[in-house]
Parts: structure tokens; sequence; C-alpha cells
């Protein structure tokens, strides 16, 4: 019903892809503009709902989707704000479970290059660079340490929600899901023993781009 309205309104064609183009698109997009001798990469997408573990060197090898998402963190832990220590700690547990069980199928410890995508990583990376407003061309390729993710994200846990929302580079749509979201990416890192990640702004929409081109 949905594509047909699409169709009938639009005069042009919808295609469904399966999760399996979507974490090959997803992966294309990412790691574009990269030196294919850092992979094998490990591409992390934290969404609202899911985080995407993708594996490959020119082409996806493995992927896994958990359903640790910031939202969904927020939602299911953060009642209180700042989130209390039981709180992030019960978080912490279930994003550590989660991540093992994307473990058991994608090996995440086996990439030389982790690269992470999506508004969580890119506004970490924004703090890390200490930013006064959001700058996607500085964000864009730029390398942030473990060190660095794991002090963000502790900042971030203990700033309440007037804090976070001030913050010159935070956009109003993050404000009550950043923590959740920088606590993800900070067990990521412990996880995966990446001792620091490549932000990148190019991801599924890029990857589209580039097959729609491939293929004309």
């Amino acid at each position: 019903m949905f594509i047909d309205g699409v169709r009938e309104r639009l005069g042009i064609d919808v295609e469904v892809i399966t999760g399996v183009e979507e974490a090959e698109l997803s992966f294309i997009g990412a790691i574009q503009e990269l030196d294919p001798k850092s992979g094998p990469f490990l591409v992390v997408d934290i969404g609202g709902g899911s985080t995407e573990f993708v594996f490959g060197n020119t082409k996806v090898e493995a992927a896994k989707s958990v359903n640790i998402g910031c939202v969904r963190m927020s939602e299911r832990h953060f009642t209180n704000d700042p989130p209390t220590d039981s709180q992030i700690e019960m978080a912490r547990a279930d994003i550590q479970e989660a991540i093992a069980l994307a473990a058991t199928e994608v090996p995440i410890t086996k990439a030389k290059t982790l690269v992470a995508v999506a508004g969580t990583a890119t506004t970490v990376a924004a703090a890390a660079l200490e930013l006064e407003i959001y700058d996607r061309y500085s964000i864009h390729l730029s390398r942030v340490s473990s060190t660095q993710v794991h002090k963000v994200s502790e900042i971030f846990l203990a700033m309440d929600r007037d804090q976070r929302s001030n913050l010159g580079y935070m956009h109003p749509g993050r404000v009550d899901v950043i923590a959740a979201g920088a606590l993800v990416l900070s067990e990521v890192m412990k996880a995966t023993t990446a001792t620091q990640f490549i932000a990148s702004e190019t991801d599924i929409l890029d990857g589209i781009a580039l097959s729609i081109a491939s293929t004309s």
C-alpha cells in the first residue's frame, strides 16, 4: 500500500532491500574513502533501536544487528537525569551481553580498522575534537582514541539534559539519547580492543549512490 502510494504520487519505483543488502550498502558507503590496505574493517552503526556490526575488506564477510540502540537503551535504563550509577551499570551489562552475541557471528577483534557511522559516533567525535559547533568536514575521517571515547562517555553520563542541550555541537534530537549512545560506543571500544575509531559521515545513502553509479 505504501509503496503503491509512493509510485503513484512521485512516479518512481521503490525497491525494498534485504538486511544483507542494507549491511553491504552501509559498509561500502562507510569505507569508500579509506585505503583498502587498512582492512579488514569493522563498521559499527549505532542507531536508535539497534547497533549493526559489519566486517569485511572490500565486501561484507559477516554482519550482525543487536538491540542496543541509543533510544532503546535510554528508554530501558535511564529513568533518571542524569542516570544513576546503578542504571548505568545495568545498561552496561545489557550492552556487553549484546556485543558478546554479535561477536559469535562477527570477528569483532580481527579488524585492522574500526569505523563508526551515524549520529552517536559523530557527536562523540565532535566532543573529542572540542568543536564549538557541529562541523561535518572536521568530523569526517577524524580519528578518536579509545581514551577519548571513554572520557566523553563519562562526561555525557554525568550531565543533565540542560547541560547536554547547551553544547554547541549537540543536535536537538540527540540530547536525550547521546549518553546511552556514547556508553554503547565506549563498550564497543573495549570489546573490540580497538585503540581508536574513524568517524565517518558517509554510510548507506552514499553506498546506494555508489551502487547505482556502478551499474549505470
